[in-house]
C-alpha cells in the first residue's frame, strides 16, 4: 500500500515537473519580436544577415527590420515621413527637443511610455539606466516618450594634427586664442611639404556642428536671462554672437574651409583622414583610426584631442548628457505590442549586448590581446557607431574615449588625458527642457537665421547687421514667450 502511494506521489511530483518544463520551453522559444525601424547609419548599410547583426538578434530575440539613412540626410527624411505620418514602428536617434518631434508628440504621434514603465520593475535593466538620470532628457510634460540610448559624458574633442605642430615649432595650444594662432601658422606653413599652400584649418561637417565646443568657450552653455526673466535660447545669447564674430574672423584669414556650412560629415572626415586639414571636432575615440588612416599617406601623422581649450568664457569640453538620442515608439503600434518592444529594449540594456555592440564577435570581429578585444579587419568595418543606434545600451564613462582599433597601452593613455574633460566641461542646458511655444514658432525662423549667420561668419553681412537681426528675434513676443517657459522648464529640471 505504501509503495502505491509512494509511486502515485512520485508520478503527481513528475508530471507537475512536465508542465513546468513546457511553460519554461514556451517561455524560451517566444517567437522573435518583429520591429521596423528607422536609424542613423555611419558608415556602408549593414549586411542584416552577416554574423553581427545575426548574434545581436539572437541575443535580443527580434527580427529587426531596419532603414538606414546616412546622418546627414536623416533629418530631411524624418521631416518628410513625420509629414507625411508615414514612419516605422520605433524611430531611432531623436531627442524630444527637437521642433519636428516635440510636435509630433504632442499631435500625438508616438506612446507615452509612462504607464508601461511604470516603476521600472518589469524593466529592471532599463531601471538602471532610469537610475543615472537619462531619462529626464526624454519626457514632455513629465511623461516619458522615449528609451534613450546611453552614451558617455566625455565624447567629442577638438583634434589636432600634433605631428604639424612639432613640424613648425608650435607647442600644444591651451586657450582659444593660441588655437587660432596655431591654425593661422599650419594654413600658411606647408606642413605636408609640398611646396603648395593648400592645407585647411578647421574641419566642421555641416552648420549645427557651430554651436558645440567653440560655444561652451564662450560661455554659452551658461543659462542667460531676459530683463523679463526669460532663460534666451542658446543660439540667440550675446555669447552665440560672440562666436560668430569669433568664426567670422577664421573665416576672414581663410582658416576654415569655405564650404564649412554645406559640408557633409562625410566630406569633412575625407578631408580630414587624407592630410588635407589640420583640424576636426568628433569623438575621441576616433583619434587613433584617423591617425592610421592619414598615415597612410602621411606616415608621421599623430592625431591629439586637445586639452580644454580656455575661451572668454568656459572651456571647449562640451559634455554629453549620458545619452545620445532615444527610441521612439508609433502611436498605430498597437498596445500588446509596445508592451514586447520595451521587452526588446530591456534586452538591449545588457553588458552582453553592450560588449557585442562595441566588440562584435571573438575571433570574429575580435581578438583578445593584453586582456583587451582588439578588433580585427572585419571589426573595424562592421563594428561602427551604426551598431549603437537600436540598443539602449548601458552607462560607461569611456566607451567614448577608447577604441577596439587600438592597443591597451593607447587607451590607457587616452583615458588618462582627458578626464579633465569631466572636471571643466558642461553640459547642455537645453537638452533636457522643452518650450511649446518655441516649437510652434521657431520653425517659422529657423532656415532664416541660418542663413543670417552664415552670411555673418562669411562676411556676407556685419556683425553689426547680425547682431540687430538676432535683437529683433529676441524681442519678437512669441519667442519672448518661449523664453519665459523655457525658464520655468528650466527651474523644473535642476530641481529634480
Amino acid at each position: 500500500m505504501q509503495s502505491r502511494r509512494l509511486l502515485t506521489v512520485l508520478l503527481a511530483a513528475l508530471m507537475i515537473s512536465q508542465c513546468f518544463s513546457v511553460v519554461a520551453i514556451a517561455e524560451e522559444q517566444e517567437s522573435p519580436v518583429e520591429i521596423s525601424m528607422l536609424c542613423m547609419s555611419y558608415s556602408e548599410v549593414p549586411d542584416m544577415n552577416g554574423p553581427f547583426w545575426t548574434e545581436f538578434q539572437r541575443l535580443t530575440n527580434s527580427k529587426l527590420n531596419i532603414q538606414f539613412i546616412p546622418t546627414g540626410e536623416f533629418s530631411t527624411k524624418l521631416d518628410l515621413m513625420l509629414a507625411a505620418a508615414d514612419f516605422p514602428e520605433v524611430v531611432t536617434g531623436i531627442n524630444v527637443n527637437a521642433v519636428n518631434i516635440g510636435n509630433a508628440i504632442r499631435e500625438g504621434a508616438f506612446w507615452d511610455l509612462t504607464p508601461f514603465l511604470g516603476d521600472f520593475s518589469q524593466y529592471p535593466n532599463l531601471g538602471a539606466n532610469y537610475e543615472t538620470g537619462v531619462f529626464d532628457y526624454a519626457k514632455v510634460d513629465g511623461k516619458i516618450y522615449g528609451i534613450p540610448s546611453m552614451r558617455a559624458m566625455i565624447d567629442p574633442s577638438i583634434k589636432l594634427r600634433k605631428d604639424w605642430l612639432d613640424k613648425l615649432g608650435i607647442p600644444v595650444p591651451t586657450t582659444m586664442d593660441e588655437y587660432k594662432e596655431a591654425l593661422k601658422a599650419i594654413v600658411n606653413g606647408d606642413p605636408d611639404g609640398n611646396g603648395q599652400k593648400d592645407t585647411l584649418g578647421f574641419i566642421q561637417h555641416g552648420f549645427a556642428t557651430i554651436d558645440t565646443a567653440f560655444l561652451v568657450a564662450f560661455g554659452g552653455f551658461q543659462p542667460t536671462y531676459d530683463d523679463e526673466g526669460g532663460m534666451i535660447y542658446k543660439n540667440l545669447t550675446p555669447q552665440y554672437e560672440d562666436l560668430i564674430g569669433w568664426m567670422n574672423g577664421l573665416y576672414a584669414e581663410g582658416l576654415i574651409a569655405k564650404e564649412w556650412s554645406v559640408m557633409k560629415n562625410t566630406q569633412a572626415e575625407e578631408l580630414f583622414t587624407t592630410g588635407m586639414a589640420a583640424s576636426y571636432e568628433r569623438n575621441i575615440w576616433r583619434d587613433y583610426p584617423f591617425q592610421t588612416q592619414i598615415q597612410k599617406v602621411q606616415p608621421d601623422a599623430e592625431v591629439i584631442s586637445l586639452p580644454p581649450l580656455k575661451g572668454p568664457g568656459g572651456y571647449a569640453a562640451w559634455l554629453q548628457s549620458g545619452y545620445i538620442g532615444m527610441g521612439v515608439i508609433s502611436r498605430r503600434v498597437p498596445e500588446a505590442k509596445v508592451e514586447r518592444i520595451l521587452r526588446y529594449y530591456e534586452a538591449t540594456a545588457t553588458e552582453e549586448l553592450n560588449f557585442h555592440v562595441y566588440n562584435g564577435i571573438e575571433g570574429v570581429h575580435h581578438t583578445v590581446v593584453d586582456g583587451q578585444p582588439q578588433l580585427t579587419e572585419l571589426g573595424v568595418a562592421e563594428v561602427t557607431a551604426t551598431c549603437q543606434q537600436p540598443a539602449a545600451l548601458i552607462s560607461d564613462p569611456w566607451i567614448k574615449t577608447v577604441t577596439m582599433q587600438a592597443p591597451k597601452a593607447y587607451n590607457d593613455a587616452k583615458k588618462e588625458e582627458v578626464a579633465i574633460y569631466a572636471q571643466v566641461g558642461e553640459k547642455d542646458p537645453f537638452a533636457g527642457i522643452v518650450s511649446e511655444t518655441w516649437l510652434e514658432v521657431w520653425s517659422k525662423y529657423d532656415s532664416e537665421w541660418q542663413e543670417m549667420t552664415v552670411k555673418a561668419v562669411n562676411g556676407v553681412i556685419s556683425l553689426d547687421e547680425y547682431h540687430t537681426y538676432v535683437e529683433a528675434l529676441r524681442s519678437d513676443p512669441d519667442i519672448k514667450q518661449a523664453f519665459q517657459e523655457f525658464a520655468q522648464a528650466y527651474e523644473t529640471f535642476i530641481g529634480k
